[in-house]
């Protein structure tokens, strides 16, 4: 069985990394205007407005009903056919309120549940796998997230410690 400590340190860094990416996030859409939140360079790519909408889906699949028992209401194909239909001030409020609420359900986890079996997306995995699965992705789509605000904007976010760079790159 898992300690209660392990158990307490995982759901507090998980938690912790996803307030830490909704910052990161908001920074970021933040800086794009419509146009860019919903822009593509081609089929293959999805937009950041895109990719907001799946993290909301996925966490809410994963944690919000496979975790804490609630209805999933989830349509994965709706997440990358959107475009324009969500501002950013919209999409920073679905994102900030889906995690808080997946925060809510790991903050409460026992630790007798972290072995328990569960199955979203009809996936048979532990609740500490869902977890992690659910922190993993938001890490990795909000890295995206913050390249394409970059490209984008020319810029850097300064998200880490500030630091001074080089106007131009070294022969």
């Amino acid at each position: 069985m898992i300690s209660d400590a392990v158990t307490n340190d995982f759901l507090d860094v998980s938690c912790r990394r996803l307030q830490m990416m909704t910052e990161c996030l908001e920074t970021c859409l933040h800086k794009l205007n419509e146009e860019q939140i919903w822009q593509r360079q081609g089929a293959h790519e999805n937009a950041v407005g895109n990719l907001v909408l799946h993290l909301c889906g996925n966490a809410r699949q994963w944690i919000i009903h496979g975790v804490g028992g609630a209805v999933d209401v989830r349509v994965r194909d709706l997440e990358f056919s959107a475009d324009l239909e969500r501002n950013g001030t919209e999409l920073i409020a679905l994102f900030k309120a889906t995690m808080a609420e997946a925060m809510g359900v790991i903050a409460v986890v026992p630790p007798e549940r972290m072995v328990e079996r569960i199955t979203p997306q009809g996936r048979n995995v532990s609740v500490l796998e869902a977890i992690y699965q659910v922190v993993g992705h938001v890490q990795q789509h909000v890295g995206q997230i913050i390249l394409l605000t970059k490209q984008m904007t020319a810029t850097d976010l300064d998200l880490t410690i500030p630091r001074p760079r080089r106007e131009t790159p070294p022969p």
